[in-house]
């Protein structure tokens, strides 16, 4: 992974663009009939997270090359020690949320095509896995629900990309080629 030195700044509480994308996310999960504040600050901070396209591919190989596939991730995952392996396996949760509920359609059209049903089992298992390592911390209700809920947050996702302009869609689409 990125050392946190690497990393582009955090977008702040305040900016127009994360009460941009809160406020498509509640829509979203209104509309998909779970409107649960929880999963909707969680999937903001991905979106939020996400923007920066570093922060999308932020784990490394050994070699610093970028790892863009799930099985990728999942290899890295098993090298790491705990803290290191929860924090992949979280990535690879919030990376699969993201692609298969903004872009599923890239995930045809790339190299390795792969169907989005893998993504959303891959994301789910990843945020039950985050989950069972958080034990008895708080985090780990909220990573259950996400592994419960994956498919709904997808769901959420892909209506909330409608509320989207055109241009906007396409510039991340040409971001993440």
């Amino acid at each position: 992974m990125q050392s946190p030195s690497q990393r582009p700044a955090p977008i702040p509480e305040n900016h127009p663009l994360r009460r941009l994308f809160h406020a498509m996310t509640e829509a979203s999960f209104e509309q998909v009939g779970m409107p649960d504040v929880e999963l909707m600050i969680y999937v903001t901070g991905v979106l939020t997270e996400f923007v920066h396209v570093d922060n999308l591919y932020r784990v490394r190989d050994a070699q610093g090359r970028r790892l863009e596939y799930l099985f990728e991730l999942q290899q890295e995952s098993e090298k790491g020690d705990a803290a290191q392996a929860r924090a992949v396996q979280k990535h690879l949760g919030d990376y699969a949320m993201f692609m298969v509920g903004m872009f599923p359609e890239h995930l045809q059209r790339r190299r390795r095509a792969v169907s989005p049903a893998y993504y959303v089992t891959q994301g789910k298992t990843a945020y039950a896995t985050v989950s069972a390592m958080d034990g008895l911390r708080p985090s780990a209700a909220l990573f259950r629900k996400l592994a419960e809920h994956f498919e709904t947050c997808v769901q959420a996702l892909n209506h909330g990309k409608t509320y989207f302009q055109d241009a906007f869609y396409q510039y991340l689409m040409r971001q993440m080629a």
